[in-house]
């Protein structure tokens, strides 16, 4: 199950397609969806949150949750339609793909992929990429 929570005025287009997509790209990386929770609030409540979770005094556009066992996949994904609204314009992107490859982004943490070292974040971008190209909405 995928669910989608708004803290805050902002609205999720297309959240049927996104479902949709959500599970190809699971089916694709051998996964189970178990529970999925976006949750999309503004940057002072995922701010809050860094601070009393993760001890990091910082802005950041998502904060994940992973509770996945084996191959079902589950996990809260925290993200600030703000800082995604901000990543776009500093990025040159639209807002509707940024918000996309960071809500793909946590997907990706859930199958597995770092994006600490160097090498890892190659991969991970190049995941982001090939499944934000597939997307049909």
């Amino acid at each position: 199950m995928i669910e989608f929570t708004f803290v805050g005025k902002f609205q999720l287009d297309d959240q049927d397609k996104i479902v949709d997509w959500v599970h190809f790209v699971l089916d694709e990386e051998g996964k189970d969806l178990g529970e999925i929770n976006y949750i999309f609030c503004d940057d002072d409540y995922l701010h809050e949150i860094n601070i009393k979770t993760l001890k990091h005094n910082t802005l950041t556009d998502i904060i994940s949750f992973d509770y996945t066992i084996g191959t079902v996949v589950s996990g809260d994904i925290y993200i600030s339609y703000e800082r995604v609204r901000e990543n776009a314009g500093n990025l040159s992107v639209t807002f509707k793909d940024e918000l996309h490859r960071v809500m793909i982004h946590g997907i990706l943490h859930y199958c597995g992929y770092n994006d600490k070292e160097e090498e890892d974040k190659t991969m991970m971008r190049s995941k982001e990429d090939y499944y934000l190209s597939l997307r049909t909405f």
